[in-house]
Parts: C-alpha cells; sequence; structure tokens
C-alpha cells in the first residue's frame, strides 16, 4: 500500500544517527544522504526517509500519529527499542511488551526519535 514514509527533523544529524542505530537492528543498511540533503532508507522494496521541511518552517512530529516498523521477534523488538534510546531517542508508551488488541497478540516497543515522530516496533504473536 506504501511507497515510502517521508518524517521531518530539525536536526539530521541526530536523525540519522538515530535511524541508522534502529534501522541497523532490522537488517537495514546506513541511511545515505541524497543531492537535496534528505535521509532515505531503502530496504525491503520500501523508502523511510529524514527531511527538512521544504516549506522552512519547523519540524514537529504528527499528534496521533505513529509509524509502525515490522519487528520478526519480540527480541528483536526489544533490541530496535535499545538502539534507539542509546542513539538519541526516547521511550513511551508502556514499557515493551504483549498487548491484546482486536488483531491478536502484539508485542509493541515504542520510541520517539529525536525530532518527536513517534514510531512502534511491533511483532505479530501467533
Amino acid at each position: 500500500m506504501f511507497s515510502h514514509i517521508m518524517v521531518g527533523a530539525n536536526d539530521i544529524e541526530a536523525s540519522k544517527a538515530f535511524y541508522d542505530a534502529t534501522m541497523a537492528v532490522l537488517e537495514a543498511k546506513p541511511g545515505m544522504i541524497d543531492p537535496k540533503g534528505r535521509v532515505v532508507y531503502m530496504h525491503d522494496g520500501a523508502l523511510f526517509m529524514v527531511t527538512k521541511p521544504i516549506d522552512g518552517a519547523p519540524a514537529c512530529s504528527a499528534n496521533g500519529g505513529t509509524i509502525g516498523f515490522t519487528m520478526a521477534s519480540p527480541e528483536q523488538a526489544d533490541a530496535w527499542h535499545a538502539a534507539g534510546i542509546a542513539a538519541g531517542g526516547t521511550a513511551c508508551e508502556d514499557p515493551p511488551g504483549v498487548r491484546e488488541s482486536p488483531f491478536g497478540k502484539l508485542y509493541l516497543a515504542y520510541l520517539r526519535d529525536p525530532a518527536g515522530n513517534k514510531l512502534c516496533g511491533m511483532h505479530r504473536i501467533g
């Protein structure tokens, strides 16, 4: 359904360090800086990009928005979460763990990146 996701950031270097660390856990290569100064990650046919806003206004996170990343296991979700904290992210929501949902059991780990964007590492159980 999606071709790419792009998030805004005010400090591209801090965001690149954060995403390089979290994407490495997913076995993605470090981000490339394109000619427009955007950080681009290519993995499993998808693009994830980080950019300063084109309109020149400060970047801000989406209130109520969450970007979810598929995790292969609860252990990978924990490693992703730990890598994000170590690289300047902050924990949010409940600690990583199993949640019951209408879609079945999920293992969820939530972070905010250095720009405040809310992220979720999700593994479907069973």
